[in-house]
Order: C-alpha cells, then structure tokens, then sequence
C-alpha cells in the first residue's frame, strides 16, 4: 500500500463507539489506493461490484473509497467508482444517514483517533435523529427499510425531511421493486430488534407498510372487543405483542409468528365486527400467500401458521376435552417436535400479554399445556404396540392411552 494511502474506521463502528454501545465488527475504508497496491500488501480481494479486501490477519473488510450512482432511470444497478483520487469525503457522501457517515482515524481503534464529520452526524447521533446523507438516499428503496430498523433499534426519530423523501419514493412506485429476500432480511432484522414496533410504525409512516406487508398495513383501524383487548384496534395490539416478544428475548420464529397471528382479522366481514368469528383459518390462508411472496424460510412459517389456527384453541385449553388437547398435539407435531411446540406457546402468551393493562398477567395455559404433552409422551407406544395383536389398531391403542394419560394427569393436578 502507497505511503500516502490512509485507513479510517466507518460506519456503524463508529456510530455504536459513539453512543457507548459495544462494537461487533469495524468497517474500514481506504483512501488513496489501488487493487493491485492491496494485493501487493497481503489483502485478499472479495468484492464482485465494487473493490473490498479482506485483511491478511484480521480478516476484516477494507474497501477502497468508492462515488456511486444509479447507472439508469429504473435501472436497480449502480455505476462504481473506486480510484486513488476519490476522497473520504466523496466516499461518506454516498452513505445513507448522517450518523452512518462519520469516519475515524486509524491511530486509536480504541476512539482517540481523529473523527471526520462533514455531515453533522455527530450532533444528530446526540439528538436521536435519522437524517439522510444526500438525496442519493432515494436510489436505494432499501434504505426505507433501514431507517425503520435503526428506528427500532434506537428509538431515534425521522427528520421530517428524510421521512418526506421516504413518502415520495413510495409514490414514485420505488418500493414496488424491491427484491424478496432484501424485504425478508430487513424485517428479521427489524423484529429482531429492542423496539421491533418502530420498524413498523415507521414503514406506515411513510405509506411502506401498506406496499410491504399489506395483510399488517390492514389490520390497522380494525376494532376488536374492548372486553378483551382495551387496545381495541387490531393493528395496535399486533405491535404490543411484537414488543412483547422481544421484551422476552424470543427468538425470530416466535417473533414472526407474533406478527401475523391475526392477519385474519382484517378480513373479517364488517356485519360482525367487533367479533371476529373464523379469522384463524383466514389468518392461515394470507400467511400463507405472504411467506411464499417474500420467501419466508420454513421454520418461520410453519410455527406462525400453527400459531394463527390454534392461538385461539390454546387460549381456551383449560376448557377443551382430553380428545380435542390430543388432536391439537397431533396437529402441532408436538411428539417430534416438543420444542416448536413450546414455542408455539410462547407465542400465544406473548398475544395474551400484547394488551393494554395485561402485560404482566400470569399465562398458566402454558405450564398446563407443557405438562399435559409430558404426560402423553410418557406414554409407552413401543409397549403398546408389542402386547397388540391387530396391527392396525396400534395407532388407536396408543392414542386412547394418551387420552388417558392426559385425563389422568387433569384429574391429578390441583
């Protein structure tokens, strides 16, 4: 590498350094360099669009400072350049938000190197705002998708400016365009986040819920019965349990499923409302259509369509019969699957939770489900099955013995 090349920290390492929170990986942008110079020095070239390297002993990533610029009118591609005379400057031009685009020097990795911020992000880091760069912003829809995470993971508000871009950008149809699996990878990232209520508030904000998940966008404004849930809208209870969910550290499976437990309530026939008789298996049909459009991985999907058919059932279990709690285990895969099963609860616990006034209310349906399975797993189906004669009655065997098992385990219980 040039002598006269320098190295400076970027990005998020120094935004979190910034605000005191602990630094999971460092970006590093280099400024007066070639390929063939990081080549020479040890660097392991990686990038496919633009000149990244990864560092001989760290393995971090260092980038040659880069100016982008969207290569056609409706065209998603970007035209890079990345050469010795690009600035650092140019290069935090290109950034989304001013408290993305601060550098640092590298004399001090610990934060005694010299910070540059031509952008201000320092002053809106300490104001908790999101402000975009430059209005290069609007040729990347995704950074709509960003801003509503690090709203939730910081709770920082919109510049009223940067959320006027954003709305513009969905009328313009920008939004419209955005790859599947980038949607699906900024909302696992969203629920994952301290607020994931923000990433959603955010998006309906600037009009992009409705273009991104319109099955939540539509559960906005739909009442539901005071008695029950003192929110009364269904859209504001689906975020209480959002919120609920990551208060209690549950992973993305249960997180997802939380969301769109009660998608079938914005379809309910509006004669009926506030009731919503039948939205578990309406609820079912929409996730269904929503994780094939955006490629929700299996085991999300699978845990929140057990969650919208049965969550009503399992909120009602002290009042079902031992058949109906068996066909609910045999529905769930409960015997191979006790973990998904637990999760399952954990979902419906979250809903029973994600209500004004009931946060902190006690959930016993889950101890008494999760002992109520323990009980038919215990029972010995291999034992069954050797002192049967008829073959073909095995499985009926060993289902009037879980039935058993759990009358039993019923009756016993205090």
């Amino acid at each position: 590498m040039k002598s006269n090349a320098k190295i400076y920290c970027v990005g998020g390492a120094v935004r979190d350094r910034l605000l005191g929170l602990p630094v999971q990986d460092h970006d590093w942008v280099v400024v007066g360099s070639t390929p063939e110079e990081m080549v020479a020095q040890g660097y392991q070239p990686v990038g496919k669009d633009f000149p990244v390297f990864l560092h001989p002993e760290t393995h971090e990533e260092y980038a040659l400072a880069r100016t982008e610029r969207k290569s056609a009118p409706g065209y998603r591609g970007f035209v890079v350049h990345a050469a010795p005379d690009v600035t650092l400057e140019q290069d935090l031009l290109r950034r989304d938000f001013t408290i993305n685009a601060i550098a640092q020097e590298v004399d001090d990795k610990q934060g005694g190197g010299n910070l540059i911020d031509p952008h201000n992000g320092i002053a809106d880091l300490r104001a908790g705002i999101l402000r975009h760069v430059s209005a290069a912003f609007n040729e990347d829809p995704v950074r709509i998708l960003r801003a509503a995470r690090f709203a939730a993971r910081f709770g920082f508000v919109i510049a009223p400016e940067t959320l006027a871009l954003m709305r513009e950008m969905v009328e313009n149809g920008e939004v419209d365009a955005l790859v599947a699996e980038r949607v699906w990878q900024e909302l696992a990232r969203g629920l994952m986040e301290k607020r994931p209520s923000r990433f959603f508030e955010t998006l309906r904000s600037c009009g992009a819920l409705a273009k991104i998940l319109p099955e939540v966008d539509a559960l906005f404004g739909v009442p539901q019965p005071e008695k029950y849930h003192p929110e009364i809208d269904c859209g504001i209870h689906t975020l209480l349990v959002v919120d609920d969910a990551a208060r209690r550290g549950y992973p993305l499976e249960v997180r997802f499923a939380a969301l769109t437990h009660d998608l079938g309530k914005a379809t309910t026939p509006k004669d009926i409302l506030p009731r919503h008789i039948g939205h578990e298996l309406r609820g079912v049909e929409l996730i269904k259509k929503l994780a094939q459009r955006l490629r929700v991985p299996g085991e999300c999907r699978d845990l929140a369509l057990l969650a919208a058919r049965y969550h009503g059932d399992i909120h009602r279990a002290r009042e079902l019969r031992a058949e109906t709690i068996i066909r609910l285990f045999q529905s769930a895969d409960a015997w191979r699957r006790p973990e998904r099963f637990a999760q399952l609860l954990q979902v419906c616990a979250t809903d029973a939770h994600g209500r004004t006034g009931h946060e902190q209310d006690d959930y016993p349906q889950e101890d008494y489900l999760l002992q109520l399975l323990a009980a038919a797993r215990a029972v010995d189906a291999g034992a069954i099955a050797t002192h049967c004669a008829d073959q073909a009655a095995i499985p009926e065997r060993v289902r009037l013995a879980r039935v058993a098992a759990i009358e039993k385990r019923v009756q016993d219980k205090p």
